[in-house]
Protein backbone atom coordinates (compact mmCIF):
# COMPACT_ATOMS: atom_id res chain seq x y z
CA UNK A 1 0.00 0.00 0.00
CA UNK A 2 1.51 2.89 -0.67
CA UNK A 3 1.82 5.93 2.17
CA UNK A 4 0.70 9.13 1.14
CA UNK A 5 0.72 10.47 4.24
CA UNK A 6 4.56 10.31 4.22
CA UNK A 7 4.82 11.08 1.24
CA UNK A 8 5.81 14.45 1.58
CA UNK A 9 7.08 14.36 4.59
CA UNK A 10 9.44 11.18 5.33
CA UNK A 11 11.49 12.36 7.64
CA UNK A 12 8.32 12.30 10.02
CA UNK A 13 8.64 8.15 9.69
CA UNK A 14 9.14 6.20 12.74
CA UNK A 15 10.78 3.13 11.29
CA UNK A 16 12.29 1.94 14.57
CA UNK A 17 10.04 -0.83 15.77
CA UNK A 18 10.94 -0.31 19.55
CA UNK A 19 9.11 3.07 19.10
CA UNK A 20 6.57 2.24 17.38
CA UNK A 21 6.06 -0.67 20.20
CA UNK A 22 6.41 2.00 22.43
CA UNK A 23 3.56 4.66 21.01
CA UNK A 24 0.73 1.08 21.63
CA UNK A 25 2.08 0.18 24.92
CA UNK A 26 1.52 4.28 25.74
CA UNK A 27 -1.76 4.40 24.12
CA UNK A 28 -4.69 3.13 25.74
CA UNK A 29 -7.57 3.73 22.61
CA UNK A 30 -7.32 2.73 19.05
CA UNK A 31 -9.74 4.22 16.42
CA UNK A 32 -10.95 1.61 14.00
CA UNK A 33 -12.02 2.16 10.79
CA UNK A 34 -14.09 -0.67 9.04
CA UNK A 35 -16.38 -0.53 5.68
CA UNK A 36 -19.62 -2.41 4.23
CA UNK A 37 -20.91 -2.01 1.04
CA UNK A 38 -19.45 1.35 0.34
CA UNK A 39 -20.45 2.83 4.01
CA UNK A 40 -17.99 3.97 6.45
CA UNK A 41 -17.88 3.39 10.19
CA UNK A 42 -15.32 4.25 12.76
CA UNK A 43 -15.28 3.39 16.43
CA UNK A 44 -13.04 4.36 19.30
CA UNK A 45 -12.07 1.12 21.68
CA UNK A 46 -9.83 0.55 24.51
CA UNK A 47 -7.44 -2.04 23.80
CA UNK A 48 -4.26 -4.58 24.91
CA UNK A 49 -1.52 -5.13 23.01
CA UNK A 50 0.09 -8.29 22.62
CA UNK A 51 3.66 -7.87 21.62
CA UNK A 52 5.04 -11.11 21.31
CA UNK A 53 1.84 -12.09 18.44
CA UNK A 54 1.63 -8.44 16.82
CA UNK A 55 -2.09 -8.47 17.92
CA UNK A 56 -4.68 -5.94 19.24
CA UNK A 57 -7.25 -7.28 21.74
CA UNK A 58 -10.36 -4.95 22.34
CA UNK A 59 -13.82 -6.53 24.61
CA UNK A 60 -17.25 -5.34 23.56
CA UNK A 61 -20.89 -6.34 23.59
CA UNK A 62 -22.39 -9.79 22.04
CA UNK A 63 -24.15 -7.41 19.48
CA UNK A 64 -23.82 -3.91 17.91
CA UNK A 65 -23.23 -2.02 14.56
CA UNK A 66 -19.65 -2.98 14.62
CA UNK A 67 -20.26 -6.58 14.98
CA UNK A 68 -22.34 -5.81 11.74
CA UNK A 69 -19.86 -4.19 9.53
CA UNK A 70 -16.89 -6.76 10.23
CA UNK A 71 -19.77 -9.72 9.58
CA UNK A 72 -19.27 -7.84 6.22
CA UNK A 73 -15.68 -7.58 5.60
CA UNK A 74 -13.16 -8.07 8.45
CA UNK A 75 -10.65 -5.67 7.10
CA UNK A 76 -9.89 -2.53 9.10
CA UNK A 77 -7.47 0.11 9.05
CA UNK A 78 -6.95 1.90 12.75
CA UNK A 79 -4.51 4.36 14.32
CA UNK A 80 -2.94 5.23 17.97
CA UNK A 81 -2.36 8.90 18.92
CA UNK A 82 -0.05 10.19 21.44
CA UNK A 83 -1.35 13.78 21.57
CA UNK A 84 1.69 15.71 22.72
CA UNK A 85 -0.53 18.90 22.23
CA UNK A 86 -0.97 21.93 19.89
CA UNK A 87 2.16 24.55 20.12
CA UNK A 88 0.28 27.72 20.41
CA UNK A 89 2.36 30.68 18.56
CA UNK A 90 4.16 28.21 16.55
CA UNK A 91 1.33 27.03 13.97
CA UNK A 92 2.53 23.22 15.06
CA UNK A 93 1.83 19.94 17.23
CA UNK A 94 3.29 17.25 18.60
CA UNK A 95 2.21 13.81 18.29
CA UNK A 96 3.48 10.76 17.89
CA UNK A 97 1.38 8.25 16.07
CA UNK A 98 1.05 4.60 14.34
CA UNK A 99 -1.14 3.53 11.16
CA UNK A 100 -2.08 -0.18 10.85
CA UNK A 101 -3.79 -2.56 9.06
CA UNK A 102 -5.28 -5.85 9.35
CA UNK A 103 -8.36 -8.17 9.63
CA UNK A 104 -10.60 -8.31 12.92
CA UNK A 105 -11.92 -11.55 13.78
CA UNK A 106 -14.34 -12.51 17.19
CA UNK A 107 -12.39 -15.09 19.41
CA UNK A 108 -14.52 -17.99 19.58
CA UNK A 109 -12.11 -19.95 21.83
CA UNK A 110 -12.28 -19.84 25.70
CA UNK A 111 -8.83 -19.90 26.48
CA UNK A 112 -8.02 -17.44 23.66
CA UNK A 113 -10.84 -15.15 25.11
CA UNK A 114 -8.92 -15.27 28.66
CA UNK A 115 -5.22 -14.83 27.18
CA UNK A 116 -7.35 -11.33 25.31
CA UNK A 117 -8.96 -9.93 28.21
CA UNK A 118 -5.70 -10.82 30.45
CA UNK A 119 -3.65 -8.77 27.90
CA UNK A 120 -6.19 -6.22 27.74
CA UNK A 121 -6.02 -5.68 31.60
CA UNK A 122 -2.52 -5.50 31.76
CA UNK A 123 -2.57 -2.88 29.29
CA UNK A 124 -5.17 -0.63 30.59
CA UNK A 125 -4.73 -1.35 34.82
CA UNK A 126 -2.16 -0.35 36.92
CA UNK A 127 -4.14 -2.36 40.25
CA UNK A 128 -3.07 -5.98 40.03
CA UNK A 129 -6.32 -6.24 42.44
CA UNK A 130 -8.74 -4.99 39.63
CA UNK A 131 -7.19 -7.07 37.21
CA UNK A 132 -7.05 -10.77 39.37
CA UNK A 133 -10.81 -9.93 40.17
CA UNK A 134 -11.60 -9.46 36.31
CA UNK A 135 -9.55 -12.92 35.39
CA UNK A 136 -11.11 -14.56 37.89
CA UNK A 137 -14.64 -14.17 36.52
CA UNK A 138 -16.57 -17.62 35.78
CA UNK A 139 -16.74 -18.96 32.10
CA UNK A 140 -20.61 -17.59 31.70
CA UNK A 141 -18.89 -13.95 32.28
CA UNK A 142 -16.82 -14.63 28.83
CA UNK A 143 -20.08 -15.92 27.48
CA UNK A 144 -21.30 -12.28 27.39
CA UNK A 145 -18.97 -10.37 25.82
CA UNK A 146 -17.04 -10.59 22.74
CA UNK A 147 -13.04 -10.43 22.48
CA UNK A 148 -11.83 -9.20 18.92
CA UNK A 149 -8.38 -9.39 17.75
CA UNK A 150 -6.47 -7.64 15.49
CA UNK A 151 -3.64 -9.11 14.13
CA UNK A 152 -1.22 -6.09 12.73
CA UNK A 153 -0.27 -6.63 8.80
CA UNK A 154 0.63 -4.17 7.81
CA UNK A 155 1.72 -0.67 9.87
CA UNK A 156 3.47 2.82 9.89
CA UNK A 157 4.55 5.29 12.27
CA UNK A 158 4.66 8.73 12.17
CA UNK A 159 5.86 11.82 14.48
CA UNK A 160 5.20 15.20 14.17
CA UNK A 161 7.30 18.34 15.08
Amino acid sequence: MKRYHLHNRPNRELTDKSEIDRILNEGKFAVISMCRENEPYIVTLSYGFDFENETLYFHCAKKGLKLDFLDSNKTVCATVIKDKGYVTDECGHEYESVVFWGNMQIVNDLHEKKHGMSILLHHLEDKNSVIKEKKLKSDEYYSKMEILKLKISQIHGKAGR
